[in-house]
């Protein structure tokens, strides 16, 4: 059987050629034993697809000894670990969320893009967001080799339009809450216009006589 690649010498730098297509491509190397492993890898590679991936692991495993056994749960619990305490919080809710859990055990060498896809599909912004965090957050650490989604594909977010509460709205729950204190302090979020949370981190800074958040 004919082989499709063969080797030939362009001056002293050993060189391959692809009988099928004509291409040409250095090999980089004066050695012929070096020469000649790097031919039989370019022949094993296109005769048997799996092989492509039996080496990349191998030749990624040297670098990191977890490779192979590092999956997407693992990626979720580095993400839970920075920031500060409410952004822990938000991410450990967000990494509840059951469409997320078909990607847990799954290995990250093993990943593909239909694998994401079926995340996608289930067309919560929310989901999106923090499956695409997840995403860089692995590449950025190197154990990605590279993106399981080219950035065009992921999905544009688009979040629903939000607004603050009517008169009528604020009016319904002062009536409804009988905690005096609490009360309170919601008629001081309609008067100063504030969420919440915000209100709860206010300070005043009588020196300057600034308000800072």
């Amino acid at each position: 059987m004919k082989q499709r690649f063969y080797l030939y010498l362009r001056g002293e730098v050993y060189c391959i050629q692809d009988s099928r297509t004509g291409k040409q491509q250095s090999l980089k190397t004066k050695d012929e034993q070096v020469a000649l492993r790097l031919l039989e890898v370019k022949r094993q590679s296109t005769a048997d697809v799996s092989f492509n991936q039996i080496m990349l692991k191998t030749c990624l495993t040297v670098q990191d000894s977890l490779l192979t056994v590092r999956t997407w749960q693992t990626v979720m619990e580095q993400m839970q670990a920075h920031g500060k305490d409410s952004t822990r919080r938000r991410c450990a809710r967000a990494m509840k969320c059951q469409a997320f859990n078909q990607l847990r055990r799954v290995k990250l060498i093993d990943t593909t893009a239909e694998d994401f896809l079926t995340i996608l599909n289930v067309g919560k912004v929310s989901v999106a967001h923090y499956l695409k965090r997840l995403h860089n957050l692995a590449v950025g650490l190197g154990w990605l080799s590279h993106p399981i989604l080219a950035p065009k594909l992921w999905p544009k977010l688009r979040f629903k339009s939000k607004r603050g509460i009517t008169l009528a709205e604020h009016q319904n729950i002062l009536n409804a809450e009988k905690n005096p204190e609490r009360n309170l302090y919601y008629q001081l979020l309609w008067e100063i216009g504030s969420a919440q949370s915000d209100a709860a981190v206010l300070t005043a800074e009588i020196l300057t006589g600034r308000l800072a958040f």
